[in-house]
């Protein structure tokens, strides 16, 4: 792992340990705009570009943007320039460490809003900047440091990350991509949107048959997952899941599959469409499915492009009432998101364990009437706010952790992280062009006007009780919900003011439903009867049969009921 890394030392000049990271022309000869990311670890069991993360195994991570570094030249990382857990190089205690750079490149938009800014293009890996083809790296090396003494380490970042190879089509899963005109638009260069499309079986055999559309939302898929034509392979050597406890998780997860094609291929299965979208973007790995300041008409473009574009290449019914989301985490907030934002356009959201969908339980933050974000407490003691816990209550994580982590990654929302990504979709757009902090990356402080901005445009349970005369009557029957109530990241708060807003109203009632399980950590997704691990492998067929009972009662008049039914 050590060798062909060119790597010097020398004394520092500046009177602390510095590294001095430059590129060759091996791996670029272009001036190049971005971040360097020099990372420092004392576990050799992986690149430490593959070991980053937040809690008490976090490794030191040091950020610095540049602007037009050639072939040859240095930036400087130094004790000036901010890092995770530790802030400073000029505190890092003496040791052995494993150190790696990773130049994360940014490209050039000018945006139709008339701003100008440097963002990383993602390159088809969903916007990972340790994995993003294209990023230069050094190899991993070790070294010994006192900080004692000041010592100037070189290192020359050799080896470029390489494509990604994109999925073949196969009898059921089909890939589509479009540009997108309402995106390329407000990018100012060309910006596409794709999406992975399971057909239902005997799709050529039945060419009069339209289909109705189910919408998995989530993270970006790398290809349609869960779906198995072959058996699970019995060389499979089983892996332990650290998550769920559990040994040969991996044979599970492919019997599932395989399971779910049987179901899938079976004689009295309904024929549906299911797709997994992709819109990762320069901010992150997925859009929110919503129109946004900073990343644009995202939820237009899927709703009123991309949406009928595969309904037209693949049967689809093409109405409202026949159209379905679903997904978890990320995924449950969108499929709530996009149900309140286009009520007419789709007959029925089931939202699992929803990223935060009321900002007084952001997290735990309350963004409105909290003046600190990473700290609770009087003039005398503050307590810093957990970010992550297990489900027995165990907290690994902080708010301030999460976050400076984040802040070491990238400015202006460029990390690629979570709270980067909440911010860049709900904020205002700043007059550089970047999201307006909801609150200063480093101290804490909550900005309360751009709070304001957020609950006007992108508190759901806000919208929804603003809005509920006009939202109410078209989203009846609509709204499912469900949570772990010892959600890892405190989602079940938000959960509870939403549903004591939903019981609470009769004209009309809402008619959906929300549920918890018991000591359930995140991505519990309504299943009563099976652990996160078994039910998280089940999304494509778990909510399938309340969608059929949905599309009985409200299908209107005249509707295609039969030719999907054979």
């Amino acid at each position: 792992m050590l060798a062909g890394c060119s790597f010097t030392t020398s004394d520092s000049e500046g009177g602390g340990i510095e590294f001095a990271v430059t590129f060759s022309e091996k791996a670029s000869v272009e001036t190049l705009d971005g971040r360097i990311i020099l990372l420092l670890s004392t576990d050799n069991a992986s690149e430490p570009r593959f070991q980053t993360g937040g809690g008490a195994s976090a490794i030191g991570v040091f950020g610095l943007d540049v602007d037009g570094l050639a072939p040859g030249a240095e930036a400087v990382v130094d004790g000036s320039v901010f890092g995770y857990p530790i802030e400073s190089l000029d505190e890092l205690p003496r040791g052995v460490y494993y150190v790696q750079a990773v130049f994360h490149k940014y490209e050039t938009f000018h945006l139709s809003t008339g701003n100008t800014v440097k963002l990383p293009m993602d390159q088809g890996e969903g916007q990972h900047w340790n994995r993003s083809p294209g990023n230069l790296y050094s190899t991993p090396r070790r070294i010994s440091i006192d900080p004692t003494r000041p010592v100037r380490y070189e290192i020359e970042m050799e080896e470029v990350i390489p494509p990604i190879p994109e999925p073949a089509d196969t009898e059921y899963i089909k890939h589509i991509r479009i540009q997108s005109d309402l995106l390329t638009e407000f990018w100012g260069r060309p910006m596409y949107l794709g999406a992975h499309v399971l057909i239902p079986e005997g799709f050529d055999d039945h060419p009069e048959a339209r289909y109705p559309l189910m919408v998995f939302h989530g993270h970006y898929p790398s290809d349609f997952g869960g779906f198995r034509t072959e058996p699970p392979d019995p060389d499979l050597e089983p892996d332990y899941s650290s998550r769920f406890g559990i040994s040969g998780y991996n044979q599970i997860q492919q019997q599932e599959a395989y399971d779910f094609y049987q179901q899938w291929i079976a004689p009295d299965s309904p024929r549906v469409l299911i797709i997994e979208i992709q819109h990762q973007n320069p901010y992150y790995d997925d859009s929110y499915a919503v129109n946004s300041a900073n990343l644009g008409p995202y939820g237009d473009a899927i709703t009123y492009e991309l949406i009928p574009f595969i309904e037209e290449q693949f049967r689809g019914i093409g109405e409202g009432w026949a159209r379905f989301l679903y997904g978890g985490s990320t995924g449950g907030w969108e499929a709530l998101a996009v149900q309140v934002f286009y009520p007419d356009e789709y007959n029925g959201c089931f939202a699992a364990c929803p990223d935060p969908i009321d900002f007084r339980q952001y997290s735990l933050v309350n963004i409105y009437e909290d003046e600190n974000a990473y700290y609770e407490g009087g003039s005398l003691h503050q307590v810093e706010r957990p970010a992550r816990r297990d489900w027995l209550g165990n907290v690994s994580t902080t708010v301030r952790d999460d976050n400076h982590l984040e802040l070491a990654l990238g400015s202006n929302s460029r990390s690629g992280d979570q709270w980067d990504i909440w911010q860049a979709v709900y904020s205002p757009m700043g007059t550089d062009g970047y999201p307006e902090p909801i609150w200063d990356k480093y101290t804490g402080e909550i900005d309360h006007e751009v709070a304001d901005y957020w609950r006007e445009n992108f508190d759901l349970r806000h919208i929804l009780e603003r809005d509920w005369a006009t939202l109410g009557p078209k989203l009846a029957g609509k709204i499912h919900i469900y949570c772990g109530d010892m959600d890892n990241y405190y989602l079940n708060n938000a959960v509870y003011l939403m549903e004591e807003f939903l019981e609470g109203t009769t004209d009309p009632y809402y008619g959906g439903e929300v549920d918890y399980g018991d000591r359930a950590e995140h991505c519990w997704n309504g299943d009563q009867e099976n652990p996160n691990a078994i039910s998280r492998l089940r999304y494509n067929t778990m909510y399938l049969p309340m969608i059929l009972e949905r599309i009985a009662d409200s299908a209107p008049p005249g509707a295609d009921l039969k030719s999907w039914w054979y």
